[in-house]
């Protein structure tokens, strides 16, 4: 898929690996739409590259309809859609307080997972309706953002693991729902990476955490994670796969 002119939305898209994402798309002349629950972070961004913007809860099917529809409504219709949104919770299955609550297990996964399905069901329906590009038919590319933790789940991760191992699930069979249509499914399992969420601890445990990554020996840069979204995009051999974005790195238990 060529980035430069095509409508392109980002899920997320107000911090962290969304913000790279929308900046490096930006950069590469793609008409971007930023959507993001956050929308003093959003519309600051929106504003400083001159997109626009557009709330969104993932889990409210409506907002994910609407911001879809936005980015659709440009010449050409959506072609790139990337979804960052995402939040964690650390608690074990059971313990000296008792099971796991329900509650917050039902939240992540109905952000992480449902979230990501809103996304890539309404981008690819609106998709489905795209004039194919003259290489190989193609109509549109869908990223989801997973995590190691789908594969190297450490204690206390029960409920984001869950959510993450689901969006990677997702991956191929959404790919091969897709594929007579000309849209490609990939998804990024990002390892450690310096975003908003690690941003809080303190700047040794940060360097501890970074250390630990055979190489390079640090967090990743959302910068890389967003020049690796923009790889899938442009190469159409890429469909239906999980790539691990990691330094190496295989999680320990603890």
């Amino acid at each position: 898929m060529r980035i430069e002119g095509s409508s392109a939305i980002v899920v997320g898209g107000a911090s962290g690996l969304g913000e790279a994402t929308v900046r490096r798309l930006h950069s590469q002349g793609a008409i971007v739409t930023i959507a993001d629950v956050n929308a003093e972070k959003g519309e600051a961004l929106a504003s400083e590259l001159g997109l626009s913007f557009v709330a969104c809860d993932v889990r409210e099917e409506q907002q994910v309809q609407a911001a879809v529809e936005q980015a659709a409504a440009v010449e050409g219709g959506l072609r790139i859609a990337i979804c960052c949104a995402g939040t964690g919770w650390a608690q074990k299955i059971a313990g000296s307080k008792g099971p796991h609550p329900l509650m917050p297990f039902e939240i992540i996964i109905a952000i992480n997972l449902i979230g990501t399905f809103n996304v890539l069901r309404f981008s690819s329906a609106v998709m489905i309706a795209n004039e194919p590009m003259a290489e190989d038919d193609e109509r549109g590319v869908c990223v989801n953002t997973a995590s190691i933790a789908a594969f190297d789940g450490q204690v206390g991760q029960v409920a984001y693991s869950a959510s993450k191992g689901g969006v990677v699930g997702m991956t191929l069979p959404v790919a091969r729902d897709l594929a007579q249509y000309g849209i490609r499914v990939n998804t990024i399992a990002p390892g450690l990476f310096d975003t908003p969420l690690l941003a809080a601890l303190p700047e040794e445990a940060r360097q501890k955490l970074g250390a630990g990554v055979p190489y390079p020996p640090r967090l990743g840069q959302p910068e890389e994670y967003a020049q690796l979204a923009a790889h899938i995009v442009e190469n159409r051999m890429l469909n239906g796969e999980t790539i691990r974005l990691d330094g190496a790195l295989r999680m320990p238990p603890r």
